[in-house]
């Protein structure tokens, strides 16, 4: 199985531009992902779907997806309003006016949780999700199950986008997860940067926007002082494939920019492709 995902297309940023530059970057990726070679079996969106959360950006995203020809399970983060969302993303309410859902797929289950608090850029987890989420993990407690959210729950070292450990969300989410060893990973968005990293015995798997990246600089930031770094930087629009190969799920993550051939497999690699494969156990 293959699972594509992306985050943070952020439409509505110039919401009077018909040929706004985010969406130029999404179509871009949805171009790959539907005419590449890696079409995958559905799409995860997973969070600042929107800029501004406004109702004309959710359905021009509805018209964005409606051409893809797998389906496409969207979430929101900390730019979306979840009133719009729902008004035009029907179907993902977990009975409390959150967007939580699962799927569960043949040999995995994805839990989808809503990490937005409305008017805070952070992360926020409260005791109404924790109590959801916790019991949909107990449901099935052998399958392999991956949670979805939208902010990764870790400190990742670009300053101004971290998420600090000792967050009241953060500790509430680990108790939660703690209870299920189920859970082998998460897949999030949010810091417009590819990221992977181990958060309580799991692999977090953070995948870079499509719309423009955070710029990659570790250094300290001083609130009080501005001194003119590059903050957001124009790299290509960005996605991930998680591919599911029966015993755990390998993440990759690409650009839907130009990708330069070096070598093609002709009767010159064939040898090479024969020798490798000649190693495996049959």
């Amino acid at each position: 199985m293959l699972i594509a995902q992306i985050t943070d297309l952020h439409i509505g940023f110039d919401p009077d531009n018909p040929a706004e530059y985010n969406r130029k970057r999404l179509d871009e990726v949805l171009d790959r992902l539907i005419e590449g070679p890696n079409r995958p079996d559905l799409l995860l969106a997973t969070g600042d779907i929107t800029d501004r959360g406004d109702a004309d950006s959710y359905r021009r995203l509805v018209t964005a997806f409606s051409r893809c020809p797998f389906p496409v399970w969207p979430s929101v983060g900390n730019h979306d309003l979840r009133d719009n969302f729902h008004a035009h993303f029907p179907g993902f309410d977990d009975g409390n006016g959150f967007v939580q859902y699962v799927l569960d797929l043949p040999e995995l289950r994805l839990v989808t949780v809503d990490t937005l608090e409305e008017g805070r850029h952070g992360g926020a987890f409260c005791t109404a999700r924790a109590a959801w989420l916790d019991t949909e993990l107990a449901k099935d407690s052998a399958k392999p199950t991956y949670i979805v959210m939208h902010h990764p729950p870790v400190e990742s070292g670009i300053d101004w986008m971290n998420t600090h450990p000792d967050e009241p969300w953060v500790h509430r989410f680990a108790e939660v997860v703690r209870r299920h060893p189920q859970v082998r990973g998460l897949i999030c968005g949010h810091l417009h940067r590819s990221v992977t990293v181990a958060w309580e015995g799991r692999t977090v798997a953070i995948c870079s926007s499509t719309a423009p990246q955070v710029s990659l600089d570790l250094r300290p930031i001083d609130e009080n002082h501005p001194d003119d770094r590059p903050m957001i930087v124009a790299e290509d629009p960005a996605y991930a494939l998680h591919h599911w190969n029966g015993r755990e799920l390998v993440s990759f993550y690409d650009h839907a920019g130009a990708h330069t051939m070096l070598a093609k497999y002709d009767e010159r690699l064939q040898p090479l492709v024969k020798e490798l494969k000649g190693e495996r156990p049959s």
